[in-house]
């Protein structure tokens, strides 16, 4: 018999105006949700309060776009909700506020997945935060369900930790705004229960 250790659930932020943009965006203070990115988080809240489970405790990445839409899950749910302050976006470096297609075109011979840009946060490092940060969320809520509100790269470095899958690789696990990924944490290993859902 398995015995889980914590369930969490991964709500992405919703859509920003650099979402379509496909930006690399570390600011904690910018860029907030748009009208549509406020919608999306009402449905995929929905979504969450349908299944009809209780979350012992909501927390959020420091970024305005997270906090934002963990206010409007907490407000939804009833719930207060904790700010995970290290649980930043990653470190872009030079890459920051460019688009996908821009550092492609600057940096044509970059390995962008798995590439550490100038002054960024390895990826390897960057996946290590975000398992250190997990862990001890697993290690305050044994036995509890939670969401945690953050970025789709947050998102993807869960998967990617929880399934072995090696870095170069953990981009091509698509997570839109404001879509839902469930993980199963147990003692030695994790189970990925659904990935990027996002309710239509």
């Amino acid at each position: 018999m398995f015995i889980r250790k914590c369930k969490i659930t991964f709500i992405a932020h919703g859509s920003t105006i650099y979402s379509e943009d496909n930006r690399f965006i570390d600011k904690l203070n910018y860029p907030p949700l748009n009208e549509n990115g406020e919608n999306e988080v009402k449905k995929i809240t929905e979504f969450v309060k349908k299944r009809g489970l209780k979350t012992n405790k909501i927390y959020s990445s420091p970024s305005l776009c997270c906090t934002q839409s963990a206010e409007i899950i907490a407000d939804e749910l009833k719930q207060d909700f904790e700010i995970l302050s290290d649980l930043t976006n990653r470190h872009w470096g030079i890459w920051g506020g460019l688009t996908f297609n821009e550092v492609k075109k600057k940096f044509p011979n970059d390995n962008i997945p798995a590439c550490c840009p100038e002054k960024g946060e390895p990826i390897e490092i960057f996946d290590e935060r975000v398992q250190k940060i997990i862990e001890g969320v697993i290690d305050n809520n044994l036995r509890g369900r939670v969401i945690i509100v953050t970025h789709p790269t947050i998102v993807q470095a869960a998967i990617s930790n929880a399934l072995n899958i090696p870095v170069e690789n953990q981009y091509k696990t698509y997570i839109r705004p404001a879509s839902a990924t469930q993980i199963s944490y147990f003692t030695d290993w994790a189970s990925l229960v659904y990935s990027g859902y996002y309710p239509i």
